[in-house]
């Protein structure tokens, strides 16, 4: 398969990355009973909002086939979006708890779990195909919300911009082609055990992510 093939989903074999290849590989050796694939998008395909992160975690997506599903990062993203109206039923990070998405989905920049939580840029960029395209797959998309400043990055080359496009931080705006993005510090248990995130801060986000879906 060409990286340019315009798909929003990469295959479950996909072997456009050997480094993540292998570690999938040793993943599925140790757990064969994980998901050990590319964790697809999850949620609305009308939706207006996308919640866009780095990548899945070897435990989280990589474990349970669903973004942000399994890990510490997840329950903070999952509450908020059912505090916000962007999520309806109940989270149990679990990829069958019937939980759904309204108006929102959740992908990331890089579809592998990498050594460490840390995806090369040469991954990103082999990788980025596939967001261009998951982008352009959603066609009232307004609002994007990054997760950190690498997710930031490789939404604004998706869509065609440079990295500096668009100031880093958390709670920056601005506007990028057709979309207003929406940066947040990362939902990670590093960031929120640490206080550099806080629930106001990280709900401040998607609550600014709605009225500019609603006006």
């Amino acid at each position: 398969m060409s990286v340019t093939t315009a798909v929003a989903e990469p295959p479950r074999d996909c072997p456009l990355c050997p480094r993540l290849v292998a570690y999938r590989a040793a993943n599925r050796a140790d757990h064969p009973d994980w998901w050990n694939g590319p964790a697809p998008s999850f949620g609305d395909e009308t939706a207006r909002l996308l919640v866009a992160g780095l990548a899945p975690g070897r435990t989280g997506a990589n474990r349970t086939g669903r973004p942000f599903t399994g890990d510490g990062a997840g329950v903070m993203l999952y509450e908020t979006l059912l505090k916000t109206g962007f999520a309806r039923g109940i989270y149990e990070a679990r990829p069958d708890d019937g939980l759904e998405l309204v108006d929102c989905m959740i992908t990331n920049a890089v579809r592998c779990a990498p050594p460490g939580n840390k995806p090369e840029t040469s991954e990103e960029a082999t990788c980025r195909p596939f967001l261009s395209a998951r982008l352009g797959a959603l066609p009232r998309l307004k609002v994007i919300i990054t997760l950190g400043d690498v997710s930031r990055r490789n939404v604004l080359k998706a869509i065609g911009l440079k990295a500096s496009a668009g100031p880093p931080g958390h709670g920056t705006e601005f506007q990028a082609g057709p979309y207003v993005i929406l940066n947040s510090y990362h939902c990670s248990r590093l960031n929120t055990n640490t206080g550099r995130l806080t629930g106001e801060m990280f709900e401040a986000v998607f609550r600014r992510a709605r009225a500019l879906i609603e006006s």
